[in-house]
């Protein structure tokens, strides 16, 4: 048979089209197998992704904190009521301090003074609560899901509402706000998982102002503490009772609240380099004499004026002073070597932690005025940063005691006190609540260490109640 030319073309062009559709299904599968190694790979990469934040640990996990949005009367309108919280002894409105966060009004407004920094107000000792709020308002580790949360917080202003309600003649009146609260408490699903275990509630008054334990209307205070309900709360005040094992003291206001980190610490190399011309200081007013405390004080005010030429006396009595005067107080503080903290209305002063601001180190004369009280935010070795004269040996050591002992201290020991009292500064200053904080800071301020302490005393009830 002949082999036509057309038959040649046509078996080649058979041939080239085999070829093309061998090609064209190799490239086919090989897409389709790019496509699902990309698919593959693309989808190994989204579980790798994701898979950090899975395990990555939660930075908030162990301290989310839920906060009980209470009606308004028990704190909004108290604040709005702020005339009545006034007293007729009040030399400036409770108004005017629940202003700048309840800090008050700026040191510069009431004295003109500028050598302080803006971060200066003149903080009543009363408005830890509102402080305290303000701050909790803007804690990073907030949660709207109670579950989640570590420690729930009830933002009720017992002692502002008890200075209210102080002068109320009928107790039943005074501890009325109290028992609507836990009304109000023991309908909300949170208070009933636990019965309020994981609750915590901060007053800016002492223990002793809400344990009245009897009807009659002489009696001093409210039962707020006393309320079957309160024994499963945990309160943080600025002096607790010895004996209850639901209170924890913190430290009162100081005038000073500062921004940042970098703040406390150009404070804190101002005071190292104070000159302190004054061996030892007191500002205060004297105490009636028929009380423990009293005659305590009245101690110390005879042997300071006694030690005239080495110690100096601030008459709280004497209104030319100007004891509220918060430029008065720190230039004494920071004038003087050591800073004498009788008891006085209580066995704590809030001048224990505006002398420690000030670098002065403090002398204790009962072992309930600091070293039983404030566990969270002072060392437990007291002898490292204050001295304690007892009672007893005050009494009994002469007229001038207080100035041979303190005398008798080695000046290298006294420069170590005074270095470990300026390290506790930051532990015991409020800060402002929007203050600066980048990741690198370390130090924490006294409302930090109380949240940390109450949320881990939550913590142990919780293992107490499993085990």
């Amino acid at each position: 048979m002949k082999n036509h030319p057309w038959k040649k073309k046509s078996t080649t062009l058979l041939l080239l089209l085999s070829l093309l559709t061998i090609a064209l299904l190799l490239l086919g599968l090989s897409q389709n197998k790019l496509v699902l190694i990309t698919t593959t790979t693309s989808e190994s990469d989204h579980h790798h992704r994701h898979k950090p934040s899975e395990v990555e640990e939660d930075s908030c996990l162990g301290r989310y904190i839920y906060i009980h949005n209470l009606p308004s009367r028990f704190n909004i309108d108290i604040l709005q009521d702020c005339e009545r919280v006034s007293r007729p002894n009040d030399k400036i409105s409770m108004c005017k301090y629940v202003e700048n966060f309840g800090f008050g009004p700026p040191i510069s407004e009431l004295n003109g003074d500028r050598v302080y920094s803006p971060s200066w107000y003149g903080t009543n000792q009363f408005m830890l609560e509102v402080i305290f709020h303000e701050k909790m308002k803007r804690y990073e580790c907030l949660t709207r899901n109670s579950s989640l949360a570590s420690a729930i917080f009830v933002p009720y202003y017992a002692g502002l509402d008890f200075r209210r309600n102080i002068r109320r003649r009928n107790v039943a009146e005074r501890d009325a706000a109290g028992k609507e609260l836990f009304k109000w408490l023991k309908k909300q699903p949170q208070w009933k998982a636990v019965l309020g275990q994981d609750h915590f509630l901060v007053t800016g008054r002492i223990s002793r102002d809400f344990r009245r334990n009897s009807d009659n209307n002489s009696g001093w205070g409210t039962n707020l503490m006393l309320l079957p309900e309160s024994h499963n709360l945990s309160f943080l005040t600025i002096e607790r009772s010895p004996a209850s094992h639901n209170e924890f003291a913190i430290p009162y206001p100081t005038y000073f609240h500062p921004t940042s980190a970098v703040e406390i610490l150009t404070w804190q190399d101002k005071i190292k380099l104070a000159t302190r011309p004054v061996l030892f200081s007191f500002a205060g007013a004297q105490r009636p004499s028929r009380s423990r405390n009293g005659l305590v004080r009245t101690q110390v005010i005879l042997q300071c004026k006694s030690s005239f030429k080495n110690c100096r006396f601030l008459d709280c009595d004497v209104k030319a002073n100007s004891c509220d005067n918060p430029i008065s107080l720190m230039k004494l503080f920071e004038s003087s070597v050591f800073c004498l903290q009788p008891p006085g209305d209580s066995l704590t002063r809030r001048s224990i932690f505006d002398s420690i601001l000030a670098g002065c180190i403090p002398v204790f004369f009962n072992l309930g005025s600091a070293y039983k009280q404030y566990i969270w935010h002072i060392p437990s070795n007291y002898s490292e940063y204050s001295v304690y004269i007892p009672v007893k040996e005050l009494r009994t050591g002469g007229k001038n005691k207080i100035e041979n002992i303190l005398r008798g201290i080695p000046n290298e020991k006294i420069v170590g006190m005074r270095e470990n009292i300026i390290k506790l500064v930051p532990k015991i200053v409020y800060t402002k609540p929007n203050r600066q904080k980048p990741d690198e800071e370390a130090l924490e301020d006294a409302f930090d260490v109380a949240v940390k302490g109450v949320v881990e005393r939550i913590e142990g009830v919780r293992r107490k109640n499993q085990d």
